[in-house]
């Protein structure tokens, strides 16, 4: 058996300690082993999984520890704070909080339970902490947990993989506060990503979509006129379904494949017009890189989605090509009712044809147009719906008016013809983790999720999170009086 001699300063007695356990540990479980019997292999990995988030521990504790600053006064962004006490405090890390003895400062000159009086202390400062002791790691997986699922499934899955060995009621004030603070610099953030991102070579084409998605929201409601129960709520609310709004910009290949969505979204009474500002400053940057790269407005007919994308996507702003397009299937949604009226059973193969029309002739709206005005039954009723009429109000107003259903001009230009990134969008990003059932959301703390998550399905998380923690954006560490 090798022995070695190994100098630990002070500071690092702790770290010493947990690593010469997990040795005696590793040595005491390898003795077990032998005479050929079976393994409960899941308990050896528990054990080694604890020791490691011991040692973990240990050595988060004694950095924090060597962060500390413990002198008379400090200076914090050009102001002098004074040291006002010491006490120990906890810091959660994914192996579990330690706790840590700090020195705090409150600003010269103000009072404490004031706003302006409110204490700091240079370790959360030094080490970037996010809210009440998170580091920054710690902070960054619970909020990418909080952004795909609820509290309760991100702390099973954290005690599943024995990390983040904290409580739902943390993973979710954890993730809306890195939420709040990606919110606050979105726009910086963004700005940031979109000029670093690299155009795939592969790129042949740009599309930008709109769409609407219903969101449970939490609002008031009024009190019953006289004497409430006596059990009854005191600040009553209702669950509403309201309009909540996601947007894309999707690069695609020669054949109008995806190649990659940059996914956008904006809670119900969010900021609609933002969204959209959003959306033309990211494709303007995406052109100025490649400015060959033909632009499609692509969504389905409703006409608040037209208005806004056309007031911010103008031949002015935008010298190349701009191709309006609605959505194949959301016409032939249309089509169909319209198909069973004038053929009945036969209703499939007229649609089937005049799908096949829509994607090879040019003229093909206009002719499937005036098929449906001779076959003279545009006010027959089905139900309280007269689905020919329903089909001719929606080619007038997409195809005469602004010639977007021109699906074979599309394909030949190498341009997609369906708006299934938005749609998908909107399925990911609102309906999987804000449609829960009995959720109901405030706007406020809903685009905390929302951001989040559409950072996450852009494949941007990382580099986001990364310039939403970062310590300079959130204030500038401490220095010594007297100290260069």
């Amino acid at each position: 058996m090798s022995k070695r001699e190994v100098d630990v300063p002070e500071a690092l007695t702790g770290v010493w300690e947990a690593m010469t356990a997990t040795l005696e540990e590793l040595k005491q479980t390898i003795g077990r082993t032998g005479g050929g019997k079976a393994v409960d292999y899941g308990a050896v990995e528990d054990r080694i999984a604890e020791r490691a988030r011991r040692i973990e521990g240990a050595s988060h504790q004694a950095i924090l520890q060597a962060l500390d600053i413990d002198v008379p006064a400090v200076v914090i962004g050009g102001k002098r704070y004074v040291r006002v006490g010491r006490c120990e405090a906890p810091y959660h890390t994914l192996a579990g909080s330690v706790s840590v003895e700090r020195s705090l400062y409150r600003e010269s000159g103000t009072r404490g339970g004031t706003p302006e009086g409110r204490v700091v202390d240079p370790v959360s400062l030094r080490a970037g902490v996010v809210g009440d002791g998170w580091l920054p790691h710690t902070a960054r997986g619970m909020a990418c947990a909080g952004q795909q699922g609820t509290s309760r499934e991100a702390e099973t899955l954290a005690a599943e993989w024995g990390r983040a060995p904290y409580s739902r009621s943390s993973f979710e004030r954890v993730t809306h506060l890195v939420g709040a603070l990606t919110v606050a610099a979105h726009q910086d953030i963004e700005d940031v990503l979109i000029d670093a991102y690299e155009v795939p070579k592969e790129a042949r084409s740009l599309s930008v979509s709109l769409d609407r998605v219903s969101v449970p929201m939490e609002e008031p409601r009024p009190r019953p006129v006289g004497r409430p129960r006596k059990d009854a709520p005191k600040r009553p609310v209702a669950r509403n379904f309201r309009m909540a709004y996601c947007g894309t910009v999707t690069l695609h290949d020669k054949d109008g494949a995806a190649l990659h969505t940059i996914r956008y979204g904006c809670m119900p009474e969010g900021d609609l017009t933002g969204l959209r500002d959003r959306l033309v400053a990211d494709v303007d940057t995406l052109v100025s890189k490649r400015p060959r790269l033909p632009i499609e407005l692509l969504c389905d007919g409703a006409p608040e989605m037209w208005s806004l994308l056309e007031e911010g996507f103008t031949p002015e702003k935008f010298k190349g090509p701009l191709t309006e397009l609605v959505d194949l299937y959301h016409v032939l949604e249309k089509l169909a009712p319209a198909a069973a009226v004038l053929d009945g059973a036969a209703a499939s193969t007229t649609l089937a044809a005049w799908k096949l029309a829509l994607l090879n002739q040019p003229n093909a709206a206009a002719t499937i147009r005036t098929e449906l005005i001779r076959s003279g039954k545009e006010h027959v009723r089905v139900g309280t719906e007269r689905p020919v009429h329903a089909a001719l109000t929606y080619l007038t107003s997409q195809s005469e008016e602004a010639d977007r259903m021109n699906y074979a001009r599309a394909r030949n230009l190498g341009l997609p013809v369906g708006s299934g990134n938005v749609e998908a969008t909107c399925k990911s990003l609102f309906e999987q983790r804000l449609k829960r059932c009995g959720a109901r959301w405030k706007t406020a703390t809903g685009e905390h999720i929302v951001e989040l998550r559409a950072l996450a399905l852009s494949d941007r998380w990382g580099p986001a999170i990364e310039l939403t923690l970062r310590p300079s954006a959130r204030g500038r560490p401490p220095a010594p009086m007297g100290w260069p």
